[in-house]
């Protein structure tokens, strides 16, 4: 130990001893007897009763204190460092500065965030603003004690290391990694293309930045290293903004230093439900040797403070499309597509074989909480039905946000799949002032979680549902489903969907699209007119129950062909009122229903609920004459009938009055 560092904590020991010989109080501060008397902070307090400085420091001077609770000890792993914990100046949470120097040896940095919500963290670990204590000791010294829900860990070398430890800045945390007790990870391999591209100065920029720094690991690919030139470095910082974790805006696009005219890259973190936490690099405008697209890393260890910000080691460099698609599959064997990494393997891994062998290719991933539903589960073990699943997500051609966003300028974009004629329809749509992408694919709405991941051949979107596998019932489909909202408005004038969302019961449903009822306005005006009026509801129920389908079992395209082929012309199926006479058949790959010497195209087929099959048609099953415009056929304005039949007891009184 230096001589200098056991010459003060030699004169810290004489001082409280000279303060506990003269001073009775002294033992007894209000702070140390809020803690003593608080059995939720007792694994703190027997620390702090083992550390002298710190005693000295609670007895004798003014000071914020940051107290786990006992439950974040529980979490904890490692020593416990207690002068990290402590600050001299004291501090209600609206008196908190950005950055405090801690009580520890070279006083690092204690970094504070307030955020949108009113919380506000120290470093990784938030402050419950409940049980922030305000105190005064004997001395007079004003004490200000917070509860915090982690133990706050500060930057220390390794135990076996023969240094002395000081309050390191980026560039010297990387110089020094080998020494630091960051876990088993190396940063060798950025550290020398740091020092190659001369960007030590970005690392040693005063005041509060986010480093991103890639570990050794994410090298494996050998010409890795050469792809990180000046730009990528600039990538892996966030100037002037302090983020740890558990603080950070998620899906909130961060500036990094490699934003300017000619190039913009932004950073933002997620977070998956099993806990892990992802940073992403989106390249928005990109140059020749960048490429635009979105790039993932998972933070391996992160909240590292150093003497200028906060330090993440992630599992490999951003910004950089260097690997196919496949790739990308087997690189997150233990990431955020860990799952359906898994499936594909399970059911043999042909299809990743099958994706290695395509050009262009867009993949549709179900996140790792995806996976976790009953209904999932129990499909895979059916191992054919599993393989026409996995076929559901994938997509020949290269499909970012941008095409698809052109795609659906107009219309809900429709898109083919490897599975054969299954299609996926994509919608944009805008909530809370958010762009927010689903993806419909076999009776199952899917919201893009993570868009534009991006390969050397393709795109991976990280979505939150697996597609193809039922999880609503017909009438939850109809009410979610932005294609279908005016089937569903229909049917609710007279309560005719109520029975849709029966699950002992099985239903096929010919639903037409919205287009569909559109082209109706045009074709038949005042039939459309009444229609969509609820004072009519007697017809359009009667033309729904016409394409609502009920039999012991539900009826895909395929059967329906198959069974207008064995009777060699049209089939009558048994319907809500009494039954439907259609032909249905294929033509070039595409189903089409004959009704009533209409033809009319099946947009999307055997769109599957947990109670039945839905049929989303071109145009519904409709003539002129199921709404009769005379004849009395309207019900009439139940006002105007009590006014005319008034009216006519009136004249019928005065008659019989003057006849009398």
């Amino acid at each position: 130990m230096p001589s200098a560092f056991r010459r003060c904590t030699l004169q810290a020991v004489l001082l409280v001893c000279l303060c506990m010989a003269i001073s009775p109080w002294s033992v007894s501060a209000s702070i140390i007897e809020k803690l003593r008397d608080d059995s939720d902070l007792s694994q703190f307090y027997s620390l702090l009763e083992q550390n002298i400085i710190a005693n000295s420091t609670l007895t004798l001077r003014p000071c914020t204190v940051f107290v786990p609770t006992n439950a974040a000890f529980q979490r904890h792993h490692g020593p416990t460092h207690v002068l990290y914990h402590i600050t001299t100046t004291p501090m209600t949470q609206d008196q908190l500065i950005k950055v405090i120097p801690s009580d520890m040896g070279g006083n690092p940095s204690l970094y504070i965030t307030k955020n949108r919500n009113g919380d506000v963290y120290v470093n990784n670990a938030r402050i419950i603003p409940s049980l922030t204590v305000e105190m005064t000791n004997s001395l007079g010294m004003r004490q200000v004690m917070h509860i915090i829900d982690e133990v706050l860990v500060p930057l220390t070398p390794l135990p076996t290391a023969k240094i002395e430890f000081t309050n390191l800045d980026a560039f010297q945390f990387l110089q020094q990694a080998d020494l630091l007790d960051i876990g088993e990870t190396r940063l060798r391999s950025y550290r020398s293309q740091v020092t190659l591209m001369r960007k030590e100065n970005l690392y040693q920029s005063p005041g509060g930045h986010t480093f991103l720094i890639p570990i050794d690991e994410g090298f494996k690919q050998t010409t890795r290293s050469s792809l990180v030139d000046n730009k990528v470095i600039d990538g892996h910082v966030i100037p002037n903004n302090v983020i740890f974790t558990a603080a950070a805006q998620i899906e909130v696009p961060q500036t990094t230093a490699a934003f300017e005219d000619n190039l913009k890259v932004t950073v933002s973190f997620f977070k998956q439900k099993d806990g892990k936490m992802y940073v992403k690099s989106n390249t928005i405008l990109g140059d020749s040797k960048h490429s635009t697209g979105v790039v993932l890393a998972e933070i391996v260890k992160g909240n590292i403070p150093v003497r200028n910000g906060v330090v993440h080691l992630i599992h490999r460099p951003l910004m950089i499309i260097d690997s196919t698609v496949t790739q990308f599959l087997q690189d997150n064997e233990n990431g955020a597509l860990r799952k359906f990494y898994d499936v594909i393997m399970d059911n043999g891994g042909e299809v990743l074989t099958d994706i290695s062998n395509l050009g262009e290719i867009t993949i549709l991933a179900p996140s790792n909480d995806a996976w976790e539903a009953k209904d999932v589960q129990n499909l895979i073990r059916n191992r054919e039905r599993l393989r026409d699943i996995l076929n559901m997500h994938i997509i020949k051609d290269k499909l970012n946000v941008e095409r698809i966003r052109q795609k659906n300028a107009n219309i809900i974009a429709q898109v083919p799949t490897v599975n054969n004629r299954t299609f996926l329809y994509f919608n944009v749509n805008n909530e809370n002032g958010e762009e927010v992408i689903t993806v419909e694919g076999g009776g199952v709405n899917a919201t893009i979680l993570q868009a534009d991941v991006a390969q050397t051949n393709g795109y991976v979107h990280i979505i939150d549902k697996v597609l193809g596998v039922p999880y609503t019932t017909v009438l939850g489909k109809l009410e979610t489903d932005p294609m279908m909202s005016d089937t569903f408005k229909l049917g609710q004038f007279s309560s005719f969907n109520n029975q849709l969302n029966n699950t002992q019961r099985r239903f096929t449903y010919f639903v037409p699209r919205d287009k569909g009822w559109q082209k109706t306005k045009l074709d038949y005006p005042s039939t459309h007119k009444k229609l969509f009026m609820e004072d009519f509801s007697y017809h359009s129920k009667s033309i729904l129950e016409r394409h609502l389908v009920i039999a012991d079992n539900v009826y895909t395209m395929k059967d329906l062909v198959s069974m207008t082929a064995a009777s060699g012309d049209s089939i009558l199926l048994p319907t809500y009122r009494d039954s439907l006479k259609v032909k249905v058949e294929e033509e070039a790959g595409r189903y089409v229903i004959t009704w009533n010497f209409k033809k009319i195209n099946v947009y999307r087929p055997d769109v599957e609920c947990t109670n039945g099959i839905i049929h989303v048609i071109d145009y519904p099953m409709l003539e002129e004459r199921d709404v009769v415009v005379n004849g009395g056929s309207y019900p009439l304005d139940t006002n105007l009938c009590i006014l005319f039949t008034n009216t006519l007891m009136i004249a019928i009184a005065k008659f019989l009055f003057l006849n009398n």
